[in-house]
């Protein structure tokens, strides 16, 4: 039997086109195998969105490379958006690759596979705007947590993004096929479903004619028992009173939000094509502080875009030292091909760009300490996802952390507290990014 090894790189919506693609494999009698040394194939599913991520999806592609060499591997299938944007260049460029298939077609990597057992090259690339959405999956997360992805593809079109160039245009799954998917994965003993998509805000107007997603959520938490239902990729130009109502009353809806805002000078913030200015941005997030008393906001900032002057990256300084986002990540332009935002004047200098983006954590660094500190005494759900046997403590996230992205709560226990479950944890000490504290019980 062959075994199939996986590499999935990127977002939390490529993750789940990979537990797509695993359901498939394995639903077609192959072994799955954890272990890239002992597989005969190995699937990678790339990521294309920056300049770091393609060269983190190479890089991958030639340590494997190294495999086919010098042990058993006979084949490397490339997947993702990487494929999908370079499709002309990826077998010329990475002549170790066997087989290549685009976003549009998951449903070929059955027959990626048996083209390379065959000794072919294979490679597919139907219509991205028409392809089936969602499917059954293998669950590559913990139990007790999944991702959810409501709608492919975006309508935005921001100038410095390739995502509708790589996915295409908004696509939203219909809410009783979500609901559905929902079901299923409560079933399988998920806890926390995080819903995803390139603009959750966006979700149901290409096929409902508005905006969904509180229609979505009401219809979620009223089919399933899933404790905690966590938004992320929120846009604050559409951020609805409904959706804000929603979370105001929904208790199974986590108090958090995930509102990318990029910037907040206009001239930037135009030239980025962002939907709504820096007025718009400041509205939605003192609208959500004072509807929804203790939610935890998170956002991402771009520096270094441009014509990005000095006022302008000083004005973003201010809005976020004066904002005080719970959660905070900062990253640096990157110019890509096709893209309005590559051919505009004003690049700004590589070094210029990791000196703000230094100077934006520096900021948020010591914002997020001072709002650790006022943690200290208070009581906090944890959901526990281990146990640091070197450290001898527990560990999980608190309502207020996204998974992959946001801090840990450590807590130490009389018991050992299984993986999934909830518990009390009273916080003793706050660090930059982290808590510690004692489960009570």
């Amino acid at each position: 039997m062959t075994k199939i090894g996986f590499v999935s790189l990127g977002c939390s919506k490529n993750l789940v086109d990979t537990e797509v693609m695993l359901h498939k494999i394995n639903s077609a009698g192959y072994e799955i195998v954890s272990e890239d040394i002992d597989a005969d194939i190995i699937i990678v599913n790339t990521c294309g969105f920056i300049e770091s991520a393609k060269q983190e999806s190479i890089d991958n592609i030639l340590d494997l490379a190294w495999l086919k060499e010098n042990r058993n591997l006979r084949g490397i299938i490339a997947t993702g958006c990487l494929t999908e944007r370079y499709r002309e260049q990826v077998f010329e460029q990475l002549p170790e690759v066997d087989a290549i298939i685009g976003v549009g077609s998951l449903d070929k990597i059955v027959d990626a596979i048996k083209a390379v057992e065959r000794g072919e090259r294979y490679s597919s690339f139907e219509d991205k705007n028409t392809c089936p959405l969602g499917g059954d999956r293998v669950l590559t997360t913990p139990d007790y947590t999944a991702y959810l992805k409501i709608a492919e593809g975006c309508d935005n079109c921001c100038t410095y993004c390739a995502i509708p160039l790589i996915r295409g245009k908004l696509r939203s799954r219909p809410i009783e096929d979500i609901v559905s998917e929902a079901k299923d994965l409560e079933a399988l003993g998920v806890k926390e479903l995080n819903l995803v998509a390139q603009d959750t805000t966006r979700y149901g107007l290409d096929i409902y004619g508005e905006y969904k997603l509180a229609e979505l959520v009401r219809a979620i938490t009223d089919n399933t028992n899933i404790p905690w239902i966590r938004l992320l990729y929120c846009y604050p130009d559409k951020i609805t009173d409904a959706l804000v109502h929603e979370m105001r009353t929904n208790d199974r809806l986590l108090k958090y939000m995930d509102i990318p805002v990029q910037h907040i000078s206009d001239r930037i913030l135009r030239g980025m094509n962002r939907h709504g200015d820096g007025k718009t941005i400041r509205d939605a997030v003192r609208r959500l502080r004072k509807s929804v008393p203790g939610i935890t906001l998170r956002t991402t900032a771009m520096v270094g875009f441009p014509g990005e002057s000095e006022r302008d990256f000083e004005e973003l300084c201010e809005f976020i030292k004066e904002t005080e986002f719970d959660r905070f990540g900062a990253f640096t332009y990157s110019a890509e091909e096709g893209t309005l935002a590559a051919e505009m004047d004003g690049q700004i200098d590589e070094q210029v760009k990791q000196d703000r983006y230094d100077a934006l954590m520096a900021i948020q660094l010591d914002i997020s300490t001072r709002l650790n500190e006022k943690k200290v005494g208070k009581t906090v759900t944890v959901l526990c996802e281990g146990f640091d046997s070197v450290a001898e403590t527990h560990y999980g996230r608190s309502s207020a952390d996204a998974p992959d992205v946001d801090g840990r709560v450590y807590f130490s226990s009389k018991r050992r507290v299984p993986e999934g479950e909830f518990v009390k944890v009273r916080i003793t000490e706050a660090l930059d990014y982290d808590l510690f504290g004692y489960e009570i019980r």
